[in-house]
């Protein structure tokens, strides 16, 4: 195993936990966390926050959509994607950015349901 996180709210047995672990095995403590896999935990008095937004930005420069002005996409829950047999396209590169939107999903759940709804049409391009 290469990372592990530990979570809790009771400082005394989160110690003793810590500890019996270091004991148990090679580790090394870096403290608080900043990333893992790609989302960015950011700690306040408040509470934890998580987001990907480097990893949102990097989607964007990837496919060529930096410059576009961000709004919100509702999305009928019946709705039923067809294609269009008048424009070609790569299944392969559509494939890569709806994986790279579901990775988005974690901790996006508002776009879920559009994502989900292009990834079920992509399988049928198969």
């Amino acid at each position: 195993m290469d990372d592990l996180i530990f979570i809790g709210n009771n400082p005394s047995m989160f110690e003793t936990f810590k500890e019996n672990k270091m004991k148990e095995f090679e580790m090394t403590n870096i403290g608080f966390i900043a990333h893992f896999v790609g989302i960015e935990v950011k700690q306040q008095e408040d509470g934890i926050f998580i987001s990907q937004s480097a990893y949102a930005t990097d989607i964007l420069k990837k496919f060529g959509m930096e410059k576009y002005n961000p709004i919100t996409t509702p999305v009928e829950s019946e709705l039923e994607l067809r294609k269009n047999e008048d424009i070609d396209v790569d299944p392969t590169y559509f494939k890569i950015l709806v994986g790279s939107l579901r990775y988005l999903t974690c901790t996006r759940p508002d776009i879920l349901e559009g994502v989900r709804l292009i990834n079920r049409y992509m399988e049928t391009l198969d």
